[in-house]
């Protein structure tokens, strides 16, 4: 049965001399360059105008990336903080000698709270409409964002899924291993299609997009029940949490479906949309 077993070991990045494009860059400015055109359609289709969907550019960019790498530190990798403060926020290593090495390590829930007070921001700045105005509408580039993220992590053979004590599976070469794992990253990544498709069907075939938080909250619902249950086989990013009955990505992604759901099913908007 070795034909349900992959020996996964790519190049991680095009050795240029004096600078190595990493794969998972790409795939970060491929999410972000394919989400701005989703954006500036649905701008178009909202009568948005193009200084408006590049101040949103701006703003989601630097939230994210902020919020991402904020949120790895603190959840995953507070050590950061005292043995290598400015590798944080430069997409450099100076523990151990001075190394380029892209910003690496980025947490999701960092990201979508960074998004959120983001969008605030930008709405008080530039958009003058509701905060969940422009939520309703970002999650749609964003789930299909996710999808390119995950698809880095493979690449970079991290976030690893547990092993599968069969034949079946994907055997991390880079990290010297012969046994199969859960190809996890990849479970999430064919899920957050679904989830952007129906998003995107909702926005676009649908009158929900006029109901202030659904598709704010039906993103958060899906996109953090795939995080939940794909944890499960899933190696815990947080070793020392790592035999709790629920990892820490599973505790965060709890709250953030919780949320969703008052959106969906309980929020009642007091003004009505500009």
């Amino acid at each position: 049965m070795y034909l349900l077993q992959i020996d996964w070991d790519p190049i991680k990045f095009i050795d240029l001399g004096f600078f190595k494009l990493h794969f998972y860059s790409l795939m970060w400015i491929t999410a972000f360059v394919l989400g701005f055109n989703i954006t500036k359609r649905i701008y178009k289709n909202e009568g948005q105008s193009d200084d408006a969907l590049d101040s949103l550019f701006i703003y989601s960019v630097v939230g994210i990336m902020l919020g991402a790498r904020l949120g790895h530190v603190i959840f995953y990798q507070p050590e950061l903080i005292s043995e290598d403060f400015f590798s944080i926020f430069l997409p450099f290593k100076f523990k151990g000698g001075f190394e380029f090495t892209g910003f690496q390590g980025l947490a999701s829930h960092g990201a979508a709270i960074a998004m959120i007070i983001s969008m605030y921001i930008y709405n008080k700045k530039v958009l003058h409409k509701t905060v969940l105005w422009i939520l309703d509408r970002v999650v749609i580039p964003v789930a299909l964002g996710a999808v390119f993220v995950r698809i880095g992590n493979f690449i970079n053979s991290e976030i690893i899924g547990k092993y599968t004590g069969s034949d079946f599976g994907v055997v991390f070469k880079q990290l010297g291993e012969t046994a199969p794992r859960h190809p996890a990253q990849l479970y999430e990544a064919f899920c957050y299609v679904f989830v952007f498709l129906i998003l995107f069907y909702f926005y676009w075939k649908t009158k929900k997009s006029e109901q202030q938080g659904f598709l704010f909250g039906l993103f958060l619902v899906l996109l953090w029940s795939v995080r939940f249950f794909v944890e499960f086989v899933k190696e815990a990013q947080n070793i020392e949490r790592a035999d709790w009955v629920l990892n820490t990505g599973q505790w965060l992604s709890i709250p953030f479906i919780i949320i969703g759901l008052y959106f969906m099913f309980i929020y009642k908007p007091k003004t009505k949309l500009s």
